[in-house]
């Protein structure tokens, strides 16, 4: 619940807003999931009337094999969580984009036998800096000449969804990316 007007996810001349700050990792972790390109969206975006920037967005993203679905915003109860549903299991990510430091992360799996009587089973990862991490592989690229994890044209093409996002929010319909 982010009311700060100093704060940058509410100064819209800045590129302020929810889906800038929290929505391009559904994007992205949906775009490595499908290992595809979204091939059209549709979104609602509501803004806030005192700052100007999006303060809740639900997006729904057509892949060429399947959906992705999320909402996001700046000014709810702070919650992450990313389900992916398949036709015989699901896999839960508890916080997948900025797990806290100083806990363990937890993915939960349940092979689809649960409403059977089976049950779900949680992988735990040791608590790790998640920033750390990208600084640490970013310098050794730099360092040591070697490619980076998502090379700069990954990030063109999340962009390339993300316009779609806000198009697809001002016209009320799916817009391709």
């Amino acid at each position: 619940m982010n009311r700060d007007p100093a704060n940058v996810r509410n100064q819209a001349d800045i590129g302020g807003g929810g889906v800038y700050d929290i929505g391009c990792y559904p994007i992205v972790g949906s775009r490595f999931l499908f290992a595809a390109e979204p091939i059209r969206v549709a979104s609602q975006i509501e803004h806030d009337p005192s700052f100007a920037t999006d303060r809740l967005a639900s997006v729904l993203m057509e892949f060429p094999t399947g959906q992705a679905l999320f909402f996001c915003s700046t000014q709810l109860v702070p919650y992450q969580c990313m389900q992916i549903l398949g036709s015989d299991g699901r896999i839960e990510i508890e916080i997948p984009f900025n797990a806290p430091p100083d806990r363990p992360c937890r993915i939960f799996v349940d092979d689809g036998s649960a409403l059977g009587g089976g049950s779900v089973r949680a992988e735990i990862f040791d608590p790790v800096n998640q920033y750390t991490l990208q600084g640490d592989l970013f310098a050794g690229a730099i360092r040591n000449g070697t490619p980076l994890p998502f090379p700069l044209e990954d990030s063109v093409r999340n962009m390339k969804v993300l316009d779609a996002v806000f198009r697809a929010g001002r016209s009320g319909r799916f817009e391709p990316v």
